[in-house]
């Protein structure tokens, strides 16, 4: 007998201890509390438009950031310049990210978002602290690479026929929303019949890429520097062997 409705129905009743959760332990020593963090990764989505419909939901959601695996080139349609507002980063492989995430942005958990046996329906939000979640493609779901850096899974429970699953974009905003309820995200003001938009923020990077971060610049310069003075080395030592 499938028991995943009463375990949803537990889940939902710890909501507000699981809410409490998320402050208490990302309480740092000044006194200053930091809610757990959202980090969304973007790997072999195949519609063009689903990157833009994501950031879009990111800046919505309070996700931190948007993480791009391999090309560095996004379209932004259907973020109607909501991109504008949404922090981007970008990683050459799926195991560079796991390690940056995991290492250095404090991740304790890299979750697939994909309907497998053992994955937990998201209203249980089993989360423990800053969350990484990596979606499937919108044809044929997660692939084995993608899921060899996951920690776990989580699923949407649907109740209609008519569909096997949800796009990317839908689903990833279903995903955001619970977390941050989870994380106790504070809300947005409202203005009127919406919520307020910031001043969009001074672009400091082309329009539809991901720039190199101050770490990879200089890593950049400093190859360059090494590969200038092996040059120089080499151009050296035949001066000297025509003397």
């Amino acid at each position: 007998m499938d028991r995943r409705p009463d375990e949803r129905a537990r889940a939902m009743a710890t909501t507000t201890d699981d809410a409490t959760t998320a402050t208490t332990t990302t309480t740092t020593d000044d006194a200053t509390t930091r809610r757990a963090e959202m980090y969304f990764l973007a790997h072999n989505v195949a519609k063009k438009h689903n990157i833009g419909t994501m950031a879009r939901c990111c800046t919505a959601f309070g996700v931190k950031s948007l993480v791009l695996i391999g090309s560095r080139q996004f379209n932004t349609f259907g973020s109607h310049g909501a991109d504008g507002h949404v922090h981007f980063e970008h990683f050459e492989s799926l195991e560079e990210a796991r390690e940056k995430l995991k290492g250095e942005r404090g991740c304790t958990q890299i979750l697939g978002v994909e309907i497998v046996d053992d994955a937990r329906a998201i209203e249980s939000h089993p989360f423990t602290g800053n969350t990484a979640f990596i979606m499937g493609n919108e044809g044929h779901g997660m692939t084995e690479a993608q899921k060899a850096i996951c920690d776990g899974f989580v699923y949407i429970p649907q109740y209609g026929p008519g569909t096997a699953s949800l796009n990317v974009s839908v689903a990833a905003s279903i995903v955001m929303h619970h977390f941050a309820l989870w994380a106790g995200y504070e809300e947005r003001s409202r203005e009127g019949e919406k919520f307020m938009v910031a001043e969009r923020p001074q672009r400091t990077r082309k329009r539809g890429e991901v720039g190199e971060s101050p770490e990879q610049v200089r890593a950049r310069r400093a190859a360059a520097r090494a590969l200038k003075e092996h040059e120089n080395r080499g151009e050296d030592a035949i001066a000297d062997a025509d003397v």
